[in-house]
């Protein structure tokens, strides 16, 4: 419409569409999600906006207190976080919030007494202190259910070094209150009648977040959430035509892909590790006869006491090939940091029917610049 000035009927749709999502118990991988679409002509003044206080006996009402708590969240706190971006690899979801909560300072509402459409991007207001220059903050918005299982809604995260500025950052001033507002995700999800609602904070975040180089205390002083909701009995639904798809990619399956996601404990060291395996499997086309396939694997290591023990690695395989050919690459990075720096290194290795033919390493070392 825009680029061609051909009417496509497209100044006719609703000024906003979202997919309002169903109440679901944590799963790291779903089928569907039950939900409806809807629509709004006038956007975002169908919205009601309602402000949640944090209590200091670890609820949430509908008045400000003031508060004293404390929280220093284990550098393990996030490992049911799931990927940044899930697409198709299996269990990528975030899964039972329970084990990231119990990390986390966590304020809860009483079971609701009507049904809860969240429509748009929650905000949250902090007041705050921190006893080192360099923190990292993370709040998640759950959905408890009446067995106190946890589903993640919606979060945000914030180096609190770039709380006025991502262009200039600057350490957080010891001690000293100072006022915190972070955006979380735009989300469209239905919280039942009867069913709570959780605020939980925590100072680390990982694998998402790169940790600070030291561990932080953040004390909160006051909090809030602005709880965007639409209204009730709107009866706006709509309805898309039938999916149109085209032929599918016609293939034999030498190998079936597999996707598995494993957190290990070393009882010795104490470190703890997010294994990764996305095994794209192996197919032939059967119209042309290529032969593709790859493995992706990923490490996450850390040791809930020492931010500067976090260590990232990747091993990537991919593949092609005919007959009377075949062509390889195989390639590995791994991430660490100190105080001062980021360490990043690299491989690429190339192979043509097994023979080494190109090789390359890479390294490179980054200031944090209160990172």
């Amino acid at each position: 419409h825009w680029l061609k000035d051909i009417d496509t009927g497209v100044e006719e749709d609703p000024a906003y569409s979202a997919y309002l999502m169903e109440g679901v118990r944590p799963k790291t991988f779903y089928e569907e999600r039950e939900g409806i679409w809807i629509v709004e002509d006038d956007w975002p003044k169908g919205l009601s906006w309602q402000s949640v206080y944090f209590k200091a006996d670890g609820g949430l009402g509908e008045n400000p207190e003031t508060l004293s708590h404390s929280v220093k969240s284990p550098q393990t706190c996030g490992m049911q976080s799931g990927e940044y971006c899930a697409i198709w690899l299996g269990p990528e979801l975030p899964g039972d919030q329970r084990k990231d909560d119990a990390m986390s300072i966590c304020y809860t509402s009483s079971p609701l007494s009507e049904d809860y459409a969240i429509v748009g991007a929650p905000k949250v207001h902090l007041k705050l202190s921190s006893d080192k220059p360099q923190a990292q903050l993370a709040v998640r918005l759950t959905h408890i259910h009446p067995d106190g299982a946890s589903t993640r809604i919606t979060y945000g995260v914030l180096n609190l070094s770039h709380r006025v500025s991502h262009a200039k950052p600057e350490p957080l001033p010891l001690g000293e209150v100072i006022d915190v507002s972070l955006t979380l995700d735009q989300i469209a999800y239905r919280v039942p009648k009867g069913h709570k609602i959780r605020v939980a904070v925590s100072t680390s975040y990982w694998p998402l977040l790169w940790p600070s180089p030291e561990a932080t205390t953040l004390c909160l002083h006051q909090g809030s959430i602005d709880i965007p909701l639409r209204q009730s009995g709107l009866n706006d639904e709509r309805v898309f035509p039938p999916a149109q798809t085209e032929t599918p990619w016609d293939i034999e399956i030498l190998r079936p892909a597999s996707n598995a996601r494993r957190v290990i404990e070393d009882m010795h060291s104490g470190t703890v590790t997010l294994e990764i395996l996305d095994d794209f499997g192996k197919n032939e086309d059967r119209d042309h006869g290529l032969v593709s396939g790859g493995i992706a694997r990923e490490w996450w290591a850390i040791h809930p006491d020492d931010p500067l023990s976090a260590h990232g690695k990747t091993h990537w395989t991919m593949e092609n090939g005919r007959d009377g050919w075949q062509t390889r690459t195989e390639s590995y990075a791994e991430m660490r940091a100190d105080h001062e720096n980021y360490y990043l290194t690299a491989r690429l290795e190339a192979y043509e029917n097994d023979t080494l033919v190109f090789e390359k390493d890479l390294s490179e070392t980054i200031p944090r610049h209160g990172a």
